[in-house]
Parts: structure tokens; C-alpha cells; sequence
């Protein structure tokens, strides 16, 4: 499902989107004539939702499923076998605390991986797979962020519908805090002379963890919340070094960036960054869910520098040091070479 066409590709600021629904019971407004307090089941509601199929790895029907036991939350199901790997299942439309329609057995399960990690959602039925732009991505509005308990990271049109593009990451970690963004000790050999970083990230709580990880480890930190805003905060940082005669490395030193965001993903970014005479030698960092074994490929290919699985948070502030170090090396090296050659 997962190894079609747009995965052998980076940089195009693309991504290919699966389209499933949920169908939803509308409570009426209307009371249950025995009991009073309780209003009755109204009309259905079909609501559209999409999830990046790089995290796919297949569509099933509905599989027999076995109970977990002391599982505390509704929303996980049970679990069951495929090929001969035990995969949770989540029942995508309890978890957004709506009421699902139809019966049970003739749902379909989205088998998902990201982050290592294997989990399955049961929704209402899937519709096709769409290659769209991040351009064509917006970001969510604050209402929509607060009804869909901050799972939702773009909104989409599509044939006409409104889809609504869902973290999946962030309802698999909040099911297992222990999946989730995790902080290490630095330790206490930790030495940083104030390099600056720029992240971008659309997540805010990812944003503000990294930010907090990193100046706890002596960088000077900006955060912006897509690739656009990072590559024209970056193209105002060439243009005052150019204007004042001064190297881009005082004004920044290392890039941070997620894969999946609304108008300019990672790659993009990445790919305008190592194609710009200036900018190409600024390491890039790619912080993402997406960086498997299978897909580090797309990252390699646009230059990106480093890439962490976004669980590792620790290892960004040493890995984005052992970066800017490389870099200064490889600038003394070819300025001491200048400097012979002159003297010969």
C-alpha cells in the first residue's frame, strides 16, 4: 500500500493522501420518550478524514479481535494477529469521542507505522488515495484544533469535500504516553558556545519541546511552524548577510525540520536550502515520524545532513552540534588550503 510511486520521489512538495470517513450519530436534540434526560439518536453524519500513506501499510476488513487485558482506555479495542505480528486496534471515531454508525463488522481497519511502532484504526470505509500539493494544505483554525482534540494538522479540499488531515501520532502517544516525544539527560560533558537554531515544526508542543531542549543545551533558538515561513525567514538572513557583508553563520548556524507540514513540507525546504549558493551549506536536521529505514531514502536525496526519528528528542541537540562542528571543520580546512596556496 505504502511503496507507491510518490515514495520514490522528495523534494516536490507533495504527498499522497489515503481518504477514509467515519459515520458519525448525531444526538437530536429530541428526548427518549421513557427516559427524559436522554436524547435520542438523530440523522447520520459522514465526516472526512486523510492520513499520509507513507504511514500506511495496508487496508483490511474488519479482523477478529482479542481483548486486552487491564487496558483502561475504550478507545483501544483489543488486538490481533497479521502475519503473525500482534497489532493493537483503535477504534478511530470513540477515540474522537464521537458515536460510530453501522455495524462493527463491516468497518475497515488502517493498519499504520511510524515512530517503529505499529498500530491499526478502525474506521468507516476508505474512499481513494489523492497526490496533492502542501500548498493546497491549510492549517487548522483554533475551533477546529479544539473539536478534534488537536489531532487535526491540515485541512483539505478534495472532489468537494472538506478532509481533515489527522496526527495520527499524536492519538497513538497520548494511548501510550511511553510512544511519545521523550527528554534525556544531557549529561554533564555538555558544551555549546551558543550556536543558533532554527526549527520548524507544526506542531506546537513539538515546537515548544524542542525549543526547550535546545536552549537548555546553549542554543539560541527560533521556531516557525512550516517549511514557507522557515525558508523566508531563511532567505532574510541571506539577504542582511549579504547586505552587511557579514557570513549566514551569524545569523544562524543549523536547520531543524519535521517532514509533514501544511504549504511547504521538510523535503522541499531541504531541497531549496542545499540548491541555494549560500544557504547550501547550513546542515539541515530532519526531525520526523517518517524517517524508517524505507524512507530515509527521500531525505538522503534532497541532502538533508542528519535525520532522527522524532521519539529521539535528546539526541537532536548533540547530533544538531556534531553538525555545525563537521561544518566548521570542512570551512578551516578549506581556509587553511586557501591560505597555502596563496603562500606558494
Amino acid at each position: 500500500m505504502a511503496q507507491t510511486n510518490i515514495l520514490l520521489e522528495a523534494g516536490t512538495n507533495e504527498l499522497e493522501v489515503v481518504e477514509f470517513f467515519l459515520d458519525e450519530v448525531v444526538a437530536s436534540t429530541a428526548p427518549v420518550a421513557d427516559s427524559p434526560e436522554r436524547p435520542r439518536d438523530g440523522p447520520m453524519y459522514r465526516g472526512y478524514y486523510g492520513v499520509n500513506v507513507a504511514k500506511v501499510l495496508e487496508i483490511i476488513r474488519m479482523p477478529k479481535v482479542t481483548e486486552l487485558p487491564e487496558v483502561q482506555v475504550p478507545s483501544v479495542l483489543g488486538a490481533f494477529n497479521l502475519r503473525s505480528r500482534i497489532i493493537p486496534l483503535v477504534d478511530l471515531a470513540m477515540w474522537l469521542e464521537k458515536k460510530q454508525a453501522g455495524k462493527q463488522e463491516q468497518a475497515k481497519t488502517i493498519v499504520t507505522e511510524f515512530n517503529n511502532v505499529t498500530t491499526a484504526f478502525m474506521v468507516s470505509g476508505v474512499n481513494r488515495i489523492h497526490r496533492i500539493s502542501w500548498e493546497s494544505v491549510e492549517p487548522p483554525n483554533q475551533y477546529v484544533a479544539a473539536i478534534s482534540k488537536n489531532t487535526v494538522i491540515g485541512v483539505v479540499q478534495l472532489e468537494g469535500r472538506i478532509v481533515f488531515l489527522l496526527d495520527l501520532e499524536k492519538i497513538v502517544a497520548e494511548l501510550n504516553p511511553k510512544l511519545g516525544l521523550r527528554l534525556g539527560d544531557l549529561g554533564e560533558d555538555w558544551v555549546n558556545a551558543g550556536y543558533r537554531a532554527l526549527i520548524a515544526d507544526d506542531s506546537a508542543l513539538v515546537r515548544e519541546m524542542q525549543r526547550d531542549l535546545l536552549e537548555k543545551a546553549g542554543f539560541t533558538v527560533e521556531i516557525v511552524s512550516n517549511g514557507r515561513l522557515a525558508w523566508e525567514r531563511l532567505l532574510e538572513f541571506k539577504r542582511r548577510a549579504e547586505e552587511e557583508n557579514r557570513p549566514i553563520t551569524d545569523f544562524v548556524h543549523v536547520v531543524v525540520s519535521d517532514i509533514e507540514m501544511p504549504v511547504m513540507d521538510g523535503l522541499n525546504l531541504t531541497s531549496r536550502i542545499k540548491e541555494d549558493p549560500v544557504l547550501n551549506n547550513l546542515p539541515v536536521l530532519l526531525f520526523s515520524s517518517l524517517i524508517t529505514d524505507k524512507l530515509r531514502h527521500k531525505g538522503q536525496s534532497v541532502g538533508a545532513d542528519d535525520q532522527i526519528s522524532k521519539p529521539e528528542v535528546t539526541q537532536l541537540a548533540r547530533r544538531a552540534l556534531a553538525l555545525i562542528k563537521e561544518r566548521e571543520f570542512r570551512q578551516a580546512e578549506r581556509t587553511s588550503v586557501g591560505e597555502r596556496g596563496r603562500a606558494t
